[in-house]
């Protein structure tokens, strides 16, 4: 019977359930298989898109779900030996330290995306030679967090604001007539579907620069925009501020926060 190998890395969205199986639990692991499904469809995995994946040796997930597609995730695991574990914000990790109020209460996806921001700000600063730089971590799904990380790993605070799909809900719900075709991004909108399509990525964008600007005034320099998520694609485009896209944000953050854990532990 073939020996369990590899790490899997689970992402749980609101919408969408992303994985990855790697070659090793290290930021920078090859990436043996990956794919994503919508949580209507989580029950299919074990016969679908995990039924011919080699069982992994360890696995760590983020999920913000809830405990019910939690339960059916761990479902679909049952035929492996693999200990289903799921990170829960800590109080301090892996180089993180967390300003919020009430640690716990962090939800696990912005706290993982910071491990990422926290890795890639300290292996930027190793190539460099140079002090890590203070972050602007920003993940585009069914809501937008606009986090900042100083340059020492602390959480300062941020942002939680509708996404795009959850502002034309509320317009549609609380106005007559705003049912209308996706539209453009355009600086001055001369039809409807434009309007709003325009408004919420303006919206979202201005809250992005302004918090850029905050940290930058607070850090002393320019910090990195880090962008992540499914439509982190329509708000990049119409920064006024240099960013980066990275895809990858939160399996960066799993394989970080797994590293520094098995790094610490004694033996």
């Amino acid at each position: 019977m073939p020996q369990p190998r590899g790490f899997l890395a689970i992402d749980v969205g609101n919408t969408r359930l992303k994985w990855a199986l790697y070659e090793a639990p290290r930021p920078g692991a090859a990436v043996l298989a990956h794919g994503a499904v919508f949580l209507e469809t989580i029950d299919e995995l074990a016969e679908g898109d995990w039924k011919a994946l080699p069982e992994p040796a360890a696995m760590l997930g983020s999920i913000v779900a809830g405990d019910a597609v939690r339960r059916r995730v761990e479902e679909q695991m049952a035929a492996w030996e693999v200990v289903p574990r799921w990170v829960v914000p800590a109080a301090a990790e892996a180089g993180l330290v967390n300003g919020y109020d009430h640690p716990h209460r962090l939800g696990a996806d912005r706290w993982v995306a910071l491990a990422g921001a926290r890795h890639r700000a300290l292996a930027d600063a190793a190539a460099g030679g140079s002090a890590p730089r203070a972050a602007l971590v920003v993940m585009v799904g069914t809501a937008v967090t606009v986090d900042a990380l100083d340059a020492k790993g602390r959480f300062l605070g941020g942002l939680i604001l509708p996404g795009f799909g959850l502002m034309l809900k509320a317009l549609e719900m609380g106005t007559a007539g705003l049912r209308v075709p996706t539209g453009d991004v355009v600086d001055f909108p001369t039809n409807t579907s434009d309007a709003l399509m325009s408004g919420g990525t303006n919206g979202i964008a201005g809250a992005i620069e302004r918090q850029y600007r905050r940290l930058a005034a607070r850090a002393g320099h320019a910090p990195a925009l880090l962008i992540s998520g499914g439509a982190a694609v329509k708000v990049g485009p119409t920064l006024e501020v240099p960013f980066e896209m990275v895809d990858t944000l939160i399996f960066d953050g799993l394989l970080h926060l797994e590293a520094s854990r098995r790094a610490a532990k004694p033996g």
